[in-house]
């Protein structure tokens, strides 16, 4: 690919899952406006270019030919766990801005990321883009359960996903087991260096992934109910560290180092999961 358009790109994930992927790429455009977002991208990718908010950006400051078009605009007033004030909040409404420059740029392939949510939402999207979304679970590929929808135009990319849809992936080797009340959140090692369930605390009102649901509290500051195994105790509140949340989103062991911890679990949480979007990428013809 030459040229690749993230918006919202957040901590660059997306250029995480094109190296994952095995795609190589020339130039790599980023619309971002969080500070921190910015300054883990450029440590990490300092070839990056910024090209700040999504509202400023016109089809004049990008490149005629567009190979890749992605983005995840902000969920929380979609969300069934919110508010749901959907298009007329001010944070999902920010969709729009999506849609015109994919309109506008005409992108060879495009993915929109999003929350579960209401299925007139859904449909209304659907009809916008001009294709219907795939759901899939970030467990599938990590330890986290995390159900998004993703609308594209790559191909295949249900028929190439029934392989990963077992009980136990055979293709990655991750148990992908769920209960009904508590769903496992990663990996650890017991104190005999033996392999480890933890299961997560219970979610936050937005159900995903925040400073203050590592801290084991509910939206409203009640303390999460937990379940734990292995060598932990039962009740116990243990906060998940910054590399348990990469490990998670699949993103690289310390890549978000060198900003707060409370500004990597935010940064992690408004992220992708790398492996899916990896996943997604590799059913590009």
């Amino acid at each position: 690919m030459k040229n690749v358009v993230s918006l919202f790109d957040g901590i660059s994930c997306l250029q995480i899952a094109l190296e994952k992927a095995g795609i190589p790429y020339e130039n790599y455009y980023s619309s971002e406006v969080d500070e921190y977002c910015m300054k883990i991208t450029q440590k990490n990718y300092p070839s990056t270019i910024q090209l700040g908010d999504i509202c400023d950006l016109t089809k004049a400051h990008l490149p005629n030919n567009i190979d890749l078009l992605v983005g995840g605009s902000p969920c929380q007033d979609f969300s069934l766990m919110g508010n749901q004030l959907n298009f007329s909040g001010n944070r999902s409404r920010l969709f729009f801005e999506y849609l015109r420059l994919k309109n506008d740029l005409n992108p060879k392939w495009f993915i929109l990321e999003n929350v579960v949510m209401r299925q007139d939402i859904q449909d209304a999207i659907s009809d916008l883009l001009g294709v219907k979304p795939i759901k899939i679970n970030s467990a599938l590929f990590s330890g986290q359960n995390r159900k998004r929808l993703y609308w594209t135009n790559i191909p295949n990319i249900e028929q190439k996903l029934e392989p990963f849809l077992s009980p136990t992936n055979e293709i990655t080797g991750k148990s992908v087991l769920l209960d009904q009340t508590y769903e496992i959140a990663t990996v650890r090692k017991g104190k005999n260096g033996s392999p480890r369930q933890i299961v997560k605390p219970a979610t936050n009102k937005l159900g995903c992934l925040t400073a203050s649901y590592y801290k084991g509290v509910n939206a409203d500051g009640r303390p999460a109910k937990t379940k734990f195994f292995g060598d932990y105790e039962a009740g116990k509140i243990e906060m998940l560290s910054p590399v348990e949340c990469e490990r998670l989103q699949t993103v690289p062991e310390g890549y978000t180092e060198g900003i707060s911890k409370t500004q990597r679990y935010k940064a992690l949480g408004n992220g992708f999961t790398v492996d899916v979007i990896a996943f997604i990428l590799s059913c590009i013809p």
